[in-house]
């Protein structure tokens, strides 16, 4: 047994101590922007998966290069929940500029680990203090003074990793991975760990009860972040044309996107089979991207809120000329500029509906990374089933953030390129009418340019037309073209994802979410269970329309509560305009908007309140 150990035995055996807390709890690393932590972080993160416990990595960084205050929080948890969690026992203060609130915001009984020159014991006698010379063991292991700042983070992980009790092997295979084939900077790093880690041997006594102990809940499981999820979905989807303008919190979908492409995506001389452009302005991407699909190629682009804002008008030509392409939308915090680099499911609404006129978009909702890359690839199908844009709306708290998850499936289903016809079809048909239902699910059938045939189509229109693609201005053939799409979107809600009723027993009362709201639901339910003795049904929204299990499930109970992260209730509003007016009166609202990952506490505190519980 450790010293650490035998101390917190004895503490245990006083009367009133407290016991060990076992693989539940979260740490709160208080650093700042541009110090290099990210690659600690995850060590730290990827050390504690490495011991098969369940564990998810949330960073909250600001909206500049460098200079000011960032947290990364990473939660363990032995029953496997990954939400935020809205307190951290655990700090690791390395901001002077923070330190002081940092310490003031644990709980009681929490610990903190700080520079030893920041004196924070001095606010706190209710919180086991761990004072660690990181300047010092810093500048002993490192000659090189513009180095020190990086490897001084490497520090704590070496303290925190001894008073858990971490393996040094399990922290030294994530220090190998993380620095793959430099044997020169693990040797930096690794050495900086292990200076951390002899200190807390010799100097710390360990008064808290945390510990990390070896669990088998992460044995194929994989940690990624929704955006490389997403574009790992978009390069096994076919995409060929990616067309974007860097923006915050979606610029490393479109990285991952690229570097997936440039490895599988060039042929055995060398040659790039895709294009992938950065355009001048976000108008310019969504240009390219339906351009691309009019052509016939797989195109996407990737934004978030100011971005889809500026590619209103484009996307309304490609809803009224039908024209495939698909949009991933990170969404954070607005209106305007708002705040960049924090998260918020607000852009339903504005999406949904976006361009001038009648438009109704298709939007996916996935819930997690997994989702990320599945229903990434089934986007591309929609759309061209379709024949329309469609959207795909992740958050920034899904896109940027490292999830742990179940391995990707290969896809097996055959690409569906939806309804175009050959040279060889034509000839067979003789002609065809390119806006005109044939088949009863309001989709027209369509043809390529370069298809070798005098009736296949080379040109479209984003202003009127008839049935023919012919230009029109005559009431009756442009109310037939649109009131076919609006048949086009009722079609779409039978292919778009299905919800998934997570739990649909007897209750009267349901949860309706989507998005990475799910995280902090579930562990909800059973908080609510636990502490309330009360069960409710939830299901989960997947895409937009609304399937008709939604109905059902409103219909089936007597309160409904939507949760959702925005101010307006915009997941809500949709509900209200698409349910039967007798059953919009059941809808209730829990909202979160504070830019932070919802956490599930909040979820409960407010029901609770809301049912009088």
């Amino acid at each position: 047994m450790a010293t650490g150990d035998l101390v917190l035995g004895q503490e245990q055996g006083q009367k009133g101590a407290r016991q060990r807390v076992v693989n539940d709890f979260s740490i709160n690393v208080a650093t700042v922007n541009g110090s290099g932590s990210q690659s600690a972080n995850s060590v730290l993160l990827k050390s504690i998966f490495g011991m098969g416990v369940p564990v998810s990595g949330k960073n909250l960084f600001p909206s500049n290069i460098a200079g000011l205050p960032t947290w990364y929080t990473i939660r363990a948890s032995k029953d496997g929940y990954v939400a935020r969690k809205r307190d951290t026992e655990i700090l690791v203060a390395l901001n002077p500029e923070t330190a002081k609130d940092d310490i003031l915001s644990l709980p009681a009984g929490a610990a903190a680990i700080y520079e030893e020159s920041f004196n924070l014991r001095q606010y706190r006698d209710d919180v086991a203090c761990y004072p660690v010379p990181f300047d010092k063991i810093t500048a002993s292991i490192c000659p090189e003074a513009k180095l020190r700042k990086l490897v001084r983070n490497m520090v704590f992980v070496g303290v925190l990793a001894q008073l858990l009790g971490i393996d040094l092997e399990v922290v030294e295979k994530s220090v190998r991975k993380q620095f793959a084939k430099k044997q020169k900077v693990f040797d930096l790093n690794f050495g900086a760990i292990k200076a951390g880690w002899e200190f807390a041997t010799e100097k710390l006594v360990k008064h808290d009860p945390f510990v990390i102990e070896r669990m088998n809940e992460t044995k194929g499981k994989i940690i990624i972040d929704g955006n490389a999820a997403c574009g790992m979905g978009a390069v096994f989807a076919g995409v060929t044309v990616v067309a974007w303008y860097p923006i915050t919190p979606s610029t490393s979908l479109i990285e991952a996107t690229a570097d997936l492409l440039k490895k599988y995506r060039v042929t055995s001389e060398g040659k790039a089979t895709f294009a992938v452009v950065q355009s001048e302005d976000e108008l310019a991407a969504i240009g390219m991207v339906l351009g691309a699909g009019w052509a016939g190629a797989r195109s996407m682009t990737s934004t978030s809120g100011p971005g889809i804002s500026l590619m209103s008008e484009f996307t309304g030509l490609g809803y009224y000329a039908e024209i495939p392409g698909v949009i991933f939308d990170v969404q954070r915090s607005g209106p305007a500029t708002g705040m960049p680099t924090r998260t918020q499911q607000a852009d339903l609404l504005s999406t949904a509906f976006l361009s001038h006129g009648d438009t109704k978009h298709v939007m996916l909702l996935p819930g997690s990374v997994k989702e990320c890359f599945e229903l990434s690839g089934e986007a591309f199908d929609l759309a061209e089933r379709l024949q329309t844009p469609v959207f795909v709306m992740t958050d920034l708290d899904l896109g940027m953030n490292n999830w742990m998850s179940e391995q990707f499936d290969y896809p097996e289903k055959p690409l569906d390129r939806g309804k175009v016809l050959s040279k060889e079809d034509l000839d067979k048909l003789g002609s065809f009418a390119r806006y005109k239902d044939v088949d009863g699910d309001a989709i027209g059938w369509r043809t390529l340019p370069g298809t070798m045939h005098p009736k296949a189509a080379y040109f479209t229109r984003g202003s009127g037309h008839n049935s023919s693609a012919g230009y029109t201005e005559k009431p009756d053939e442009y109310q037939e073209v649109v009131d076919r799409l609006v048949r086009k979107f009722e079609t779409a809600r039978t292919l778009v994802p299905a919800p998934q009723i997570v739990k649909n027993g007897t209750s009267k009362i349901g949860f309706i979410a989507f998005g990475s709201s799910d995280f902090s639901v579930r562990e909800s339910l059973d908080q609510i269970k636990n502490e309330y003795k009360t069960d409710v049904d939830y299901l989960r929204i997947r895409a937009y329309p609304f399937a008709h299990e939604i109905h059902d499930f409103v219909a089936s109970h007597e309160r409904v509560y939507v949760i959702e992260q925005n101010r307006d209730a915009q997941m809500e509003s949709l509900l209200k305009l698409d349910l039967p007016a007798d059953q919009v009166v059941k809808l209730r609202s829990i909202l979160y908007y504070g830019g932070l990952p919802l956490d599930a506490r909040s979820i409960t505190e407010e029901f609770a309140t809301k049912e009088g519980l």
